[in-house]
């Protein structure tokens, strides 16, 4: 499928004529025509390859006329992306003279590859491709992908993931009694099923139900999957019971881990989920982890394998999934195409019925049928056509599921294609950040701009329209409802990288993948640790985007070895700064490098540089200031880095600067930044001269800033400027000593887009609640020694969603929350108020709360009884709290709720030695 070339193509033409408006190649009028001819013979050739993607699988000759486009396509990348590259390393005098040769080759070769599409072109009627859907008018049944996109509809920014779950009743209710019986011994109980059929989606609701969480002191989810890796998976166990910090487990070998995780579960009644097991040995390599004299404690797995669950335990009796009935897949089916009605419309009835046969009562089948049908216009039309293309025989052939799924991938647009398969580049089973596979596609260029809109706004909306398609799963959730993670399902991910593969798109370099087909593709991902990386070097001229995900680089080493390993791995690497000049993405998050060479420098075309978690030592090279195309430098928890050179403020196109390390962040006060005007990412950098020097002042795109060690004087100047920043959503201030203070007078209130505001330091007095952001909707709170009257303002902020008192906060013996107060409070959490002793909570307030958090209040005796009166309550977690607290709440305080919460604790864990 040629599409997915051409359209990346076509926008990166587009952005280069926008940005080299002012360089040599406006200055020869004959080369600037070629370049946009070149951009609109393959925008027209756009037309035709719907329908010619349609054809080719059953048409040799329409798959060898897609191949031509795809070649012609890259063979324009690489010339106009390496005329680029050229014209920007040349800057002296011969050089320039070099520059007008070098144009006049490019014009050669432009108008070699205009011959080509002509070629190309004669030979389309001949195959018997057209247009497909001229008319993009949605009202007439088209589908113009411009359109499209301004009018996709906007998912709710609240994501759940227990929503369009149809309940199997005899299958959880099964299971749910199988893990809450107190046998004397651990037991295993498994969920048994293809791939599909709903298996990791009934073991999370059963893992996030309140009696689960209520029977179990302590529970942890783990994916195991086919690139099983055991330290990975202990690790993601014993972070699930919080008995070692991250930090901590990178310095214990396995078996000393799974001495640990022993030891800490031989405290508690556990629940483990074990997600995805394929392997006999790998339940053998675990099983020594999990003790056996636990009261009722019990492992929960799934698998494809029904040998697997019986070895796991040869006394359980594995629940073997049943596909689901057409009553259960009809409503699963209602639930995606129509969400939010309780019918559907009588035209569409019989055709959802049939399309329900179709689908065998495979989940996964219904759901991404129904997620493509929901953006189909309504109409039978577009529903029978939809049925001729489902196949029968799912349940018996694996690859019929995937051309089912294959029928949502057809139908998306080419830029949402691109974002599809680049989820083919990560890890199985990872949990993908949000924000960072944004901060990607951007990077990449992919996306077209949308009148005011900036390329993240589009982006986030493309996410949006992957969730709301079923191409995507919810992972995680903000408590203000941003979905913070994505995952996709195994059978989706498969399509997307053989598609991926299929297209020259991306690979995993190093797997199974021939020479020449690496030598095509696109985009690398490197999934483990190689002994040696030359077979990359013969990818180099193609490569555009370099991924390593090797977490082998992150295994704890004696110290000696370790320098002696690290070096050889830096050296082995050296060669990408150099053979690797067309890069846009390098990211090498946890490559354990030492340092950046110089030649770091020469990847003039970089857009994206992910260095998180790399232990770069010293100071970056001067030369990252030659990096002017980049849009997000990325060196959070580098914790060796001492300072930044003052180069930062060459990247004019910066977007996104991520410097946080939380122990010993890299000096940044000296930064000069007053160039940088397209920032919109700037979570923490410490305070200096760059705020009154004009560098804050410029940064009118900004939507996050979080600034450390600030004087009184300094507060005041950021405090001024920063009403200037109209997109500013989220503001952390944090002061230098406990000697400073906030001032009175904050002017916040003209702040009309900040949602996040989070204060650490002494406030004398609290702002009335006018005074705030009008549509504030965090408040964070640290070191503040709050009156006790500042909770009465506190508690009329009318938007506020999520409050944290942290620590020294509020240092009164006790705390009251008056009737009607915290009206739209969903989430509130108390951390290190070491005074706090009683707590008070009026009737009808805080009536949305559905989460609290109490940490280490160690002087508070018990919960409010007026906490127990409000319904919406959910939740409960309790950290490092008296056993007497915890008792009381467990054995007293949780048969009084009107609505019985989870309570999530870690009180007694902390203790251990």
């Amino acid at each position: 499928m040629a599409e997915v070339a051409v359209s990346t193509v076509v926008t990166k033409l587009t952005e280069l004529l926008v940005e080299q408006a002012t360089s040599t190649i406006s200055h020869i009028s004959t080369v600037r025509d070629q370049v946009e001819s070149l951009k609109n013979q393959l925008s027209w050739m756009q037309c035709f390859l719907k329908d010619a993607d349609a054809k080719q699988q059953s048409n040799e000759r329409v798959r060898m006329w897609v191949s031509e486009i795809r070649n012609v396509a890259f063979e324009a990348e690489e010339i106009i992306e390496t005329h680029i590259y050229n014209s920007t390393i040349q800057t002296n005098f011969h050089n320039k003279i070099s520059t007008l040769f070098h144009l006049y080759k490019l014009g050669t070769k432009i108008d070699r590859i205009l011959k080509k599409i002509k070629d190309i072109s004669d030979r389309r009627e001949m195959y018997g491709v057209v247009v497909k859907n001229p008319n993009p008018n949605p009202n007439d049944g088209g589908d113009g992908d411009n359109e499209r996109l301004r009018l996709w509809r906007q998912p709710s920014p609240y994501y759940s993931e227990e929503e369009y779950v149809v309940e199997v009743k005899e299958d959880f209710g099964s299971i749910l009694a199988q893990l809450v019986t107190l046998e004397p011994t651990r037991h295993v109980v498994s969920i048994v099923g293809m791939g599909g059929l709903g298996k990791t989606t009934l073991a999370k609701k059963l893992y996030n139900d309140s009696r689960i969480a209520n029977h179990f002191e302590c529970k942890a989810w783990v994916y195991v999957s086919e690139e099983y890796k055991r330290k990975d998976v202990l690790q993601g166990i014993l972070r699930g019971v919080d008995a070692l910090a991250r930090d901590e487990m990178d310095k214990f070998p396995v078996e000393e881990l799974v001495n640990k995780l022993h030891n800490v579960l031989a405290e508690k009644r556990y629940l483990v989920v074990l997600d995805d097991i394929w392997g006999m040995e790998v339940w053998d390599s675990l099983k020594y982890a999990f003790p056996k004299r636990k009261l009722g404690s019990k492992i929960l797995l799934t698998t494809r394998i029904w040998e697997v669950a019986l070895h796991a335990d040869g006394h359980s009796h594995p629940h073997q999934l049943r596909p689901l009935n057409q009553d259960e897949s009809f409503a699963l089916l209602r639930s995606k195409a129509f969400p939010g009605a309780s019918l559907i419309p009588s035209e569409f009835e019989d055709l959802a019925k049939e399309i329900v046969v179709k689908c065998e009562g495979l989940p996964l089948a219904v759901v991404v049928i129904g997620g493509l049908l929901s953006r189909k216009l309504k109409s039978s039309g577009e529903w029978a056509r939809e049925l001729q293309n489902i196949r029968g025989g799912l349940l018996e052939d694996q690859g019929k599921i995937t051309r089912i799924l294959a029928l949502s991938y057809n139908d998306l647009p080419s830029p949402l294609k691109s974002c599809f398969l680049y989820l083919g580049l990560f890890p199985k089973g990872m949990n993908i950040q949000t924000k960072k596979l944004i901060r990607l596609w951007v990077a990449e260029g992919f996306l077209p701009q949308e009148g005011g809109e900036t390329a993240e706004d589009v982006a986030q909306r493309y996410l949006n329209e992957l969730i709301g398609r079923c191409m995507i799963q919810v992972g995680t959730v903000s408590s203000l409802g941003r979905v913070k993670t994505i995952r996709i399902h195994d059978l989706l991910r498969d399509l997307s990288v053989s598609k991926g593969i299929e297209e020259y798109f991306g690979d995993m370099a190093g797997s199974s993948s021939s020479t020449s087909q690496l030598t095509k593709s696109r985009r690398h991902s490197i999934h483990s640790c190689q002994e040696r990386y030359d077979f990359l070097k013969h990818i180099a001229d193609y490569s555009r985007s370099l991924f390593f995900f090797n977490r082998e680089y992150n295994t704890f080493l004696d110290k000696n070895i370790w320098i002696r390993r690290s070096f050889m791995q830096e050296r082995k690497l050296d060669f990408i700064y150099t053979e690797f000049k067309l890069l846009r993405v390098l990211e090498l998050d946890g490559v354990r490098l030492v340092s950046l060479p110089s030649t770091i420098g020469d990847l003039i075309q970089l857009r994206y540089l992910g260095l998180r978690k790399t232990n770069l030592e010293g100071k970056l090279p001067l030369s990252i200031g030659n990096l002017l195309n980049l849009q997000t430098l990325d060196l959070r928890y580098c914790c060796f880095i001492k300072k930044i050179p003052n180069v930062i403020w060459k990247l004019v196109n910066l977007r996104h600067l991520l410097l946080y390390t939380p122990f010993d962040s890299p000096d940044s006060g000296h930064l000069r930044l007053d160039t940088l005007t397209n920032l919109q990412s700037l979570p923490y950098i410490e305070a200096g001269n760059w705020i009154s020097d004009g560098g804050l002042a410029n940064m009118t795109n900004l939507r996050q800033l979080g600034i450390n060690g600030l004087s009184g004087p300094t507060v005041n100047s950021v405090l001024s400027t920063i009403q200037g920043l109209r997109n500013l959503h989220s503001l952390s201030l944090s002061l230098q000593s406990e000697e400073d203070e906030f001032p009175i007078f904050m002017q916040l209130s003209q702040c009309t887009q900040l949602q996040k505001l989070s204060l650490n330091g002494k406030i004398k007095k609290l702002p009335d609640p006018h005074e705030f952001p009008p549509n504030l909707l965090k408040l964070t709170l640290h070191n503040s020694h709050l009156q006790k009257e500042s909770i009465a303002k506190l508690e009329r902020l009318p938007k506020l969603k999520m409050l944290i008192l942290g620590k020294k906060a509020y240092n009164w013996t006790e705390l009251s929350f008056s009737a009607e107060g915290f009206s739209q409070l969903h989430v509130l959490r108390l951390t290190l108020l070491k005074e706090l002793e009683e707590w008070k909570v009026e009737e009808k307030a805080m009536p949305m709360l559905e989460y609290i958090v109490i940490d280490r209040c160690e002087k508070l005796r018990k919960i409010p009884e007026g906490l127990k009166d409000i319904t919406s309550l959910k939740k409960i977690k309790i950290t490092g709290m008296p056993v007497d607290f915890e008792h009381r709440l467990r054995t007293k305080d949780l048969f009084e709720f009107k609505n019985t919460p989870i309570i999530e604790s870690t009180t007694d864990i902390l203790s251990i030695d």
